[in-house]
């Protein structure tokens, strides 16, 4: 199974080059991000894995509707009912009324090496190129810490997407970063937290600017999108992803 526990009742689940996030509350779960659209069976089987069913997960949390974290959301609302939440700024972006991601043709021009082409193989067979609107999302329905288990609080973080949102969680000391800041990805020559690269973001500079609204939570364990977990805190975490833009220019 690709889960592991890094916090108490935190889970990390590994989808095909993408992380999401489960939180349990008693038999209650609350997911974050779902994945590429053949992430769906892995969802199901870690639910289970865990000793709860799917229909236990009260609702989806989504950073931002790029197709490796929208991937299962209308598969769970379909077949289990459950509900989609992310921030009213990204809810267009979801239901697919506008556009702000890389393109394939963006991928295809940095298939340079065996380790990027391996990924855009793996992504193209879990759904890569395949549209997956989501039209029954919504925009959280409070401000501050939502009433779902975990009490994850949205955090904007506009950049990657103008909507982005990451997700501070108080009582485990953890934020989860989504694709603002990330520790790894196949198309980066670098490891250790950084920001993706540029074609991946609709705006670079805000991605970089959003950090701020990070670096000052309480938070020891960083959970991103890409990447392995990061454990010396968001500050450090974030101080890191700045230097490493300085590497780039």
């Amino acid at each position: 199974m690709r889960y592991q526990q890094v916090a108490d009742e935190v889970f990390t689940i590994a989808g095909t080059d993408v992380n999401m996030v489960l939180l349990r509350e008693g038999r209650d779960l609350t997911l974050i991000d779902a994945g590429w659209y053949g992430d769906a069976g892995l969802i199901e089987a870690t639910v289970e894995a865990l000793g709860h069913r799917p229909e236990d997960i009260r609702a989806v949390l989504l950073t931002h509707a790029h197709l490796d974290h929208v991937g299962a959301l209308n598969h769970l609302q379909a077949k289990y009912g459950i509900p989609a939440y992310t921030s009213a700024l990204e809810v267009a972006h979801a239901k697919g009324e506008v556009h702000e991601s890389a393109t394939p043709l963006d991928v295809i021009k940095r298939l340079t090496d065996v380790s990027t082409v391996g990924w855009a193989l793996r992504i193209t067979r879990a759904g890569g190129l395949r549209k997956n609107p989501v039209p029954h999302i919504q925009p959280f329905p409070t401000e501050g810490p939502l009433d779902l288990p975990g009490r994850p609080v949205p955090v904007p973080t506009p950049g990657h997407t103008s909507g982005h949102s990451a997700f501070h969680l108080p009582a485990a000391g953890a934020v989860v970063t989504g694709d603002t800041l990330v520790t790894a990805h196949p198309t980066s020559k670098f490891r250790g937290p950084q920001v993706l690269p540029d074609f991946f973001n609709h705006s670079t500079p805000d991605t970089v600017a959003a950090l701020a609204a990070l670096e000052q939570l309480p938070a020891d364990l960083v959970l991103p999108g890409h990447g392995d977990p990061y454990t010396e805190g968001i500050g450090r975490a974030v101080d890191r992803a700045r230097a490493q833009m300085t590497q780039r220019e």
